[in-house]
C-alpha cells in the first residue's frame, strides 16, 4: 500500500475516533475551552487597564486582574438582569401580541380560503394540543439548570487557570530535555495567544459596535426589548455566516408580532441589514484584516463539524478552536499541508 495513501487512511481514523471522543465527552470538554477563552478576555482587559495612563502602571498585577473579573461579573449581572426584566415586559404585554398575531393569522387564513376563521380556542386545540406541555416545561427546567451548572463550573475552571499562569512558563521550560522541543512548545504558544487573543479583542469591539447600532436603529423604530436583542445581536456577532442571518431574523420576527404591519417591518429588516452588511464587509476586514489565517470554506466547514459535535457551543467556538489547530499543526511535517489548507492563501506566514 502507498505510504502517503495508509498516512491519509490513519489519519481520517484518528480524526474520526477523535471527533467521537469530543462528541462523547461534550459536558467535559465544553466548560475547559470556554474557560480558556474567558481567560483570554480577562488577560485582555487587564493588559488595557495597564495602559491607562498614570493610574495604570502604578496598579498591582493581581488588582488588575480583580477589576477585570469584576467587569466580567458586573457585565453578566446586567445581562442577567436585563433578560428578567424583558420577561417581565413580554407578560405585561402578551395579550396585546397575541391579539396581533392572532389578527395575522386571520388575515392569512382569509386569503388563502380556508373555510372557518381561526381563533386562540381552535389553534390551542389544534397545535398544542400535540405538545406535551409537562415534558416541555421539564425539559425547560433541566436546560436552564444545566446552563447554570455550566457556568458555575467554567468560573471554577477559570479561576483555577489563573491560578496556574504565572506557573506556565516553569511547567514549559521543565517538558523536555531537549531546550529546541521546549522553544518550539513557546513559540506555538506564543502564536496562539497572539492571534487568538487579537481576534476576540477586535471581535468583542465589532460586535458592541454592531450591537449599540442595532439597539439605535431598533429604538428608532420603537421595537419592544430593543436592549435585550441588542445583546442577542452582539453574541451572535461572534458565530460567523449564519450569525449575521438570525441577528436579523429573530428581531424581525419578534416585530412581527408587535406590529403586524408588513411595511414597517420590511423597513427594520432592511435598516438591520445595513450596520450588518457594513460592518461585516467593509469595517471587519479592515480592522481585523487576517488575524487567523484561515480561508472562508475553512470557517464554514469549521461551523458546521464544532455544531455538530458541541451544538450551539460549538457555533461560537469553531473559529478561535479551528484557528488554533492550524497553527499547531503548521509546525510539524506531517501536518502542515493541513494548515496549509486551512490558511486563506496558502501562506502560512502571512498575518
Amino acid at each position: 500500500m502507498n505510504e502517503r495513501f495508509q498516512s491519509l487512511v490513519y489519519g481520517v481514523v484518528f480524526a474520526m475516533a477523535v471527533g467521537w471522543v469530543l462528541h462523547v465527552g461534550r459536558k467535559i470538554f465544553e466548560p475547559v475551552v470556554l474557560s480558556i477563552l474567558v481567560v483570554y478576555v480577562i488577560v485582555g482587559l487587564t493588559r488595557l487597564l495597564y495602559r491607562i495612563p498614570v493610574i495604570g502602571p502604578r496598579l498591582p498585577m493581581k488588582l488588575h486582574y480583580a477589576l477585570s473579573i469584576l467587569v466580567i461579573a458586573l457585565a453578566l449581572m446586567a445581562m442577567a438582569s436585563l433578560i428578567m426584566t424583558n420577561l417581565t415586559r413580554v407578560a405585561t404585554l402578551l395579550p396585546q401580541y397575541q391579539a396581533t398575531l392572532l389578527t395575522m393569522i386571520q388575515k392569512g387564513a382569509a386569503r388563502f380560503g380556508f373555510e372557518s376563521e381561526p381563533t386562540w380556542a381552535t389553534l390551542r386545540r389544534d397545535v398544542l394540543g400535540q405538545v406535551n406541555m409537562q415534558r416541555l416545561i421539564g425539559s425547560t427546567v433541566l436546560s436552564v439548570t444545566s446552563i447554570a451548572a455550566s457556568l458555575i463550573v467554567v468560573f471554577l475552571y477559570v479561576a483555577f487557570l489563573l491560578v496556574e499562569k504565572g506557573n506556565l512558563p516553569n511547567k514549559l521550560a521543565h517538558l523536555s530535555d531537549q531546550p529546541h522541543n521546549v522553544a518550539q512548545l513557546e513559540k506555538i504558544i506564543v502564536h496562539i495567544n497572539q492571534r487568538v487573543g487579537t481576534y476576540l479583542a477586535l471581535k468583542t469591539l465589532l460586535s458592541l459596535l454592531l450591537g449599540l447600532v442595532s439597539w439605535a436603529v431598533m429604538a428608532f423604530f420603537g421595537l419592544e426589548l430593543a436592549a435585550f436583542w441588542a445583546v442577542v445581536i452582539t453574541l451572535l456577532n461572534y458565530v460567523p455566516y449564519i450569525g449575521s442571518f438570525l441577528s436579523v431574523f429573530f428581531p424581525v420576527a419578534f416585530a412581527v408580532v408587535q406590529y403586524g404591519d408588513t411595511d414597517t417591518v420590511l423597513m427594520l429588516a432592511l435598516a438591520l441589514s445595513v450596520p450588518q452588511f457594513f460592518i461585516g464587509n467593509f469595517l471587519d476586514p479592515y480592522l481585523m484584516g487576517n488575524s487567523l489565517n484561515l480561508s472562508p470554506f475553512a470557517i464554514l466547514i469549521s461551523l458546521t463539524v464544532w455544531s455538530a459535535l458541541w451544538g450551539i457551543p460549538g457555533a461560537f467556538l469553531a473559529v478561535p478552536i479551528t484557528a488554533c489547530m492550524a497553527m499547531v499543526f503548521s509546525e510539524f511535517p506531517g501536518t502542515r499541508p493541513v494548515a496549509v489548507l486551512l490558511s486563506r492563501s496558502g501562506d502560512l506566514d502571512e498575518n
